[in-house]
């Protein structure tokens, strides 16, 4: 995703976990009940985590043919917009992939507003306190991925724009370079998003599993 030439793939640690649940006489408790919404939370992104492989590969694809095209002058004209066209039809797959991680993340954040209800039945002061420090953390993921969908949103569109303008026999050596560098200034702001999203995911992840150790959850972690 950087500069044309870096891809950046997302980062969700699924967790799978198992534990015993007690208290079965008077139902689920609170933190059981927190559990259960934050392992639902990790089904959901599923789909999210489905597209990092593929959109990794499209950029690849993306890039051979961006480098491709640098190379060829006006004699290969026909061929700068066959290559160009094919370009078109893979942002066009990586804008699809975005927006079912988009998707996903939102359906992600609809579930997870739940467990804000469930932590006001918590009767322990300090786990109630971790517990709202936890949705804390993940409420800004789901803003700094907002940031981070915006942001790669508007380096496809300049990434489409890009490559219709190899498609005109009259562009210019500074028309193209303004553009290259408007791509390049995008992407930057796609990296610290992303790089954001990434750090906030990691202090989720440890923040889940703190609580779930400190709410006396017998649980066995797995990483995936």
């Amino acid at each position: 995703m950087v500069k044309k030439n870096i891809t950046v793939k997302f980062v969700f640690i699924l967790i799978c976990i198992s534990f015993l649940l007690t208290g079965c006489m008077g139902g689920p408790s609170p933190e059981e009940q927190i559990y259960e919404t934050l392992e639902k939370v990790v089904t959901i992104e599923k789909d999210f985590e489905e597209q990092q492989s593929p959109l990794v590969e499209l950029e690849r694809k993306e890039k051979e043919l961006y480098d491709e095209i640098l190379t060829l002058g006006m004699k290969e004209f026909d061929q700068i917009v066959t290559l160009a066209n094919d370009a078109l039809a893979i942002v066009a797959d990586r804008e699809t992939r975005i927006n079912k991680e988009q998707e996903s993340i939102k359906a992600s954040n609809e579930e997870f507003q739940k467990v804000e209800s469930f932590i006001s039945e918590i009767e322990e002061g300090s786990l109630k306190t971790e517990a709202n420090d936890l949705v804390a953390t993940m409420n800004q993921r789901y803003d700094s991925y907002e940031e981070l969908y915006t942001s790669y949103k508007e380096a496809i569109q300049h990434d489409k724009k890009l490559y219709e303008m190899f498609q005109n026999k009259e562009l210019t050596l500074e028309e193209l370079e303004q553009q290259i560098n408007l791509i390049n200034e995008t992407y930057e702001k796609v990296v610290t998003a992303n790089d954001t999203f990434n750090k906030l995911t990691d202090e989720y992840n440890k923040a889940k599993i703190k609580f779930y150790e400190n709410a006396g959850l017998e649980v066995v972690f797995k990483e995936e």
